[in-house]
């Protein structure tokens, strides 16, 4: 077949093409060319995305669902396009159920407020787990403070997986939700997903999965999944800033109440009371994020001309191959090392700070995460106080795996 009539992701993987998209990814950092490898924190972002930003504040920036005059019509039209770009995505079964919120962190506190504070009592229990960010552990201890519900922790083993028996013991009848991770951002984990959901709703118990290390690396059918709650963020899967996506099943979301007051949210307010729109406009007070969410339109749109499988495929032999490579850096531990994870390594190295460790592959041009990334508890668990965490992305190479490891042998060189 000419490859002139294959699909873009029915070529073959060309990774330098695809850092070619991205401007960033030709800096220079203390004189060395960048590695970016820290991609589970934030993503960058391609010239598609960036264009499409662009074009819209350039072009025909307005308000949207208020105005009646071409600009406001035009947004309103790529707005509303980019949550079907996301339905679409997802595999949601209507844009009723895709909101959109700033982040991930806004997202869970949403459901947190809406169906925790609105539908739960106390003596109902929610499930999380030990390896959750604390956008997935905050918002339940405060509802667990204000209303007094039980809130249970599922354990993980010494590799980081989900201990599954031990999950099993935590499900009766008066666990009304399940709040987990679809993908640990320290670990990689791949959590059992699919079991989650069938032993959940079991005891009768709503599920949500944190997406934010997941929908960049994996395609996602909440359809198929059957979750009650899916979210993630915009700007992890290369997409910008303040904007995430919540989508929930639409007989759930109808039944919970509004989680902001204002405009946009509303069918009719009068001076005594007030009636909420539809979806998803119910959860969708004051001007949203409009130009944010057709960035992430775009980047969605990006990444799926390449192929999720496709990117997939290449991460996987990234992690291989850095698993191999770091196995021979002196002093190294990797922390987390499940069989079932994406492309993220968190590592310590001998005495050496993992602030130390970040600090000195930077001079060397590598960018990591170092601390906690937002996940103490977890930290604890592990027995570590922190970790640096190299996080690979569609445009990661084999030859950057080796400058990391070469800027590694940098750290041994100063702590031994």
């Amino acid at each position: 077949m000419n490859d002139a009539v294959l699909k873009p992701s029915e070529l073959p993987y060309d990774v330098d093409a695809y850092r070619a998209d991205f401007p960033i990814l030709s800096e220079t950092v203390h004189g060395k060319p960048l590695v970016y490898l820290d991609n589970g924190a934030s993503a960058q972002k391609p010239k598609a995305v960036i264009d499409a930003m662009r074009g819209a504040f350039e072009h025909c920036y307005a308000n949207v669902h208020r105005g009646a005059y071409d600009f406001s019509e035009r947004t309103t039209a790529a707005y509303e396009g980019a949550r079907e770009t996301v339905r679409a995505f997802l595999n949601a079964k209507s844009e009723r159920e895709i909101v959109f919120a700033k982040n991930t962190t806004e997202a869970i506190n949403l459901v947190a407020h809406s169906f925790g504070r609105g539908l739960l009592k106390a003596g109902d229990a929610v499930v999380i787990s030990e390896m959750e960010h604390h956008s997935n552990i905050v918002p339940w201890q405060m509802l667990r403070d204000e209303k007094g519900i039980e809130l249970r922790f599922a354990p993980i083993s010494d590799e980081g997986e989900l201990l599954m028996d031990k999950f099993a013991e935590l499900l009766d009848e008066k666990v009304k939700l399940v709040a987990i991770t679809h993908v640990s951002n320290v670990l990689g984990t791949i959590t059992p997903a699919e079991k989650i959901v069938d032993m959940a709703h079991a005891v009768g118990a709503k599920v949500l999965f944190d997406g934010s290390q997941s929908v960049m690396h994996m395609p996602i059918d909440v359809q198929a999944l059957d979750c009650d709650f899916y979210v993630f963020t915009g700007h992890k899967i290369y997409g910008p800033t303040g904007i995430g996506v919540l989508y929930g099943k639409e007989a759930v979301l109808d039944a919970m109440p509004p989680f902001l007051g204002g405009g946009d949210m509303i069918s009719s307010v009068t001076l005594q009371k007030s009636t909420w729109a539809e979806l998803p406009a119910k959860f969708e007070a004051g001007t949203p994020p409009i130009v944010e969410a057709i960035g992430l339109g775009a980047a969605i749109d990006y990444i799926s001309g390449i192929g999720l499988e496709r990117i997939a495929a290449h991460e996987r032999d990234l992690l291989s191959y850095a698993m191999q490579r770091l196995a021979a850096v002196d002093n190294l531990r990797v922390i987390g090392t499940a069989p079932n994870k994406t492309a993220v390594i968190s590592f310590a190295m001998g005495e050496a700070h993992p602030h130390d460790i970040a600090t000195i592959i930077d001079q060397q041009g590598v960018a990591v995460r170092a601390g906690h990334h937002c996940a103490e508890p977890l930290m604890h668990r592990m027995g570590v106080v922190g970790t640096a965490r190299a996080s690979m992305g569609l445009y990661n190479t084999r030859a950057e795996i080796d400058r990391l490891g070469e800027a590694l042998d940098k750290v041994n060189a100063i702590f031994g």
